[in-house]
């Protein structure tokens, strides 16, 4: 297709109240895709926007028109074919600007292109507008400068700068003193009005054919003039159907970058999830191990508990035992020194006994 997106931004869409011409109505809930639009096979420029299957905004760019900046964020202009007033609010001030700029490149890209038609409308146009003059019948011969040349004066006329019977009248004014002279030259003379009579019947009834084949044309040319109007009111029909097409299938191209990023957002998350899922499972395996390890460690707790109560216990009994032993090692110490002092006895016994012995 000839007409192809060139620049796009994204604006909110107004347009001009019709009634009071002073208020903005918005023609977009939301921030719309507006696009600039070039159409090589006829050298236009479009600005085209559309909110869903909508046409918003389609305005063709011509030399006069004039993109005004009346805020930081807001620029409009005027469209005399749609009989309107667009105007964009846009996020930033450098989508303005750049917008702006854009619509000044492309303005004078237009007035470039309707001089060059209309040189070629000029060149295509100059065969119509000659003189009659130059114009010869199909059906009579073309005026020759000896037809011109009127009775060997050497003064050459033209069509256009005198009528028929103004030839006639030259013509005849220098034979006139000439008619009296002889019956010859009288035959001559009138052999030569007669055939400057026929020559001048030629000549208007070729003035009178250039002049109906001129009306020809004009009307064939205001005919074609019709047909090309009709043919151009056809063609923008086209265009406009064609550049919602292009403009829907830019947007589809959008929504299918949107939907590809949305669904590799989707599998990073997948994976994202997945891998918690991993974490979760881990974090639950180390919950149970931790849950263990806490109850090993109440067990141990109580075990430490018990073995102290055990120690405690032990302990009392060594003391216990320990004052127990230190009584027993009194009542044997104690033992012994009666066990000594009765071997001590003893032995004096033996002794006494040895010497009763002795002595019987």
């Amino acid at each position: 297709m000839g007409e192809q997106p060139i620049y796009s931004t994204r604006a909110h869409v107004f347009q001009i109240d019709p009634n009071t011409k002073k208020n903005w109505m918005p023609t977009s809930k939301h921030a719309v895709t507006v696009s600039y639009f070039y159409d090589s096979t006829r050298n236009v420029y479009r600005i085209i926007s559309l909110d869903g299957s909508k046409a918003i905004i389609n305005s063709t760019i011509t030399p006069n028109m004039t993109f005004t900046k009346t805020s930081h964020k807001f620029g409009q202009w005027a469209d005399s074919r749609a009989n309107t007033v667009y105007g964009l609010g846009f996020s930033s001030e450098h989508h303005l600007a750049k917008f702006a700029e854009k619509f000044a490149e492309y303005k004078e890209a237009a007035r470039m292109a309707k001089e060059k038609s209309l040189e070629k409308m000029e060149l295509a146009s100059s065969p119509s507008q000659e003189s009659p003059a130059d114009i010869h019948s199909p059906l009579t011969p073309p005026v020759t400068a000896d037809l011109c040349r009127i009775n060997g004066t050497g003064d050459d006329v033209t069509l256009s700068d005198v009528s028929p019977n103004s030839m006639l009248q030259s013509d005849l004014s220098p034979t006139t003193p000439t008619l009296a002279h002889s019956p010859a030259t009288n035959k001559h003379w009138e052999a030569e009005l007669a055939a400057l009579k026929s020559n001048n019947a030629k000549l208007t009834a070729a003035l009178l054919e250039s002049t109906a084949n001129v009306k020809q044309w004009k009307q064939q040319l205001a005919a074609y003039q019709d047909e090309a109007e009709r043919l151009h009111k056809r063609v923008s029909e086209l265009e406009s159907q064609s550049s919602q097409t292009n403009v829907i299938k830019s947007q589809k191209t959008e929504l299918n970058q949107t939907i590809e990023e949305l669904e590799c957002t989707l599998k990073a998350k997948e994976e994202e999830m997945v891998r918690l899922k991993e974490e979760v499972e881990n974090a639950k395996q180390l919950q149970t191990q931790k849950d263990e390890l806490t109850k090993k460690l109440e067990d141990t707790d109580l075990r430490n508990k018990e073995l102290e109560e055990q120690l405690a216990d032990l302990e009392q009994r060594l003391e216990s035992s320990q004052v127990d032993q230190e009584s027993l090692r009194k009542n044997l110490k104690t033992l012994l020194e009666i066990l000594d002092g009765k071997i001590f006895e003893l032995t004096e016994l033996r002794d006494n006994l040895a010497k009763l012995i002795e002595d019987s």
